[in-house]
């Protein structure tokens, strides 16, 4: 993507990279994982994953390090994903339009309408991380192919 970008778009690309995990990102998922209901598969990715920065895909798509995720989680706590008062969602990344994304406790990934968390609506994009990544992946490839990245 970024070999093509400046003769695409006339700038050159910004940060688009996958980070490897390093001690503190996996001692951040493990932290997580024992502080909230994390999914496991969130955990796992973690575990590997530092973070995702695509800053020219479209308007961009942001997945955050587990400590950051965990930072938010101590300041503000957990986003509540529905109408039962028990389902709560750690926000682990956003877009570049402002839309933030949200992993539920049972591992479905919400994005929000707005940019906003105050009083959140959410729509389910996922039923769990992995097709979460795959959708993330098509929006990749789709950029590539013809600079739409589709509307994750």
């Amino acid at each position: 993507m970024t070999g093509e970008f400046e003769h695409r778009h006339g700038f050159p690309p910004g940060t688009n990279q996958v980070r490897l995990a390093d001690n503190d990102d996996q001692a951040a998922a493990r932290t997580l994982a024992q502080v909230t209901p994390t999914p496991a598969d969130l955990v796992t990715f973690y575990e590997s994953i530092g973070d995702v920065t695509w800053a020219d895909v479209g308007s961009g798509y942001f997945l955050d390090p587990a400590g950051d995720v965990l930072m938010r989680l101590q300041e503000y706590g957990v986003v509540d994903v529905g109408t039962d008062q028990k389902a709560h969602g750690l926000v682990i990344g956003s877009n570049g339009g402002g839309l933030i994304y949200v992993a539920g406790h049972d591992g479905a990934v919400y994005r929000t309408r707005t940019a906003s968390l105050d009083e959140p609506e959410l729509d389910k994009v996922a039923d769990d991380l992995r097709q979460f990544l795959e959708l993330l992946e098509h929006s990749l490839t789709r950029f590539n192919a013809d600079g739409d990245q589709g509307h994750l």
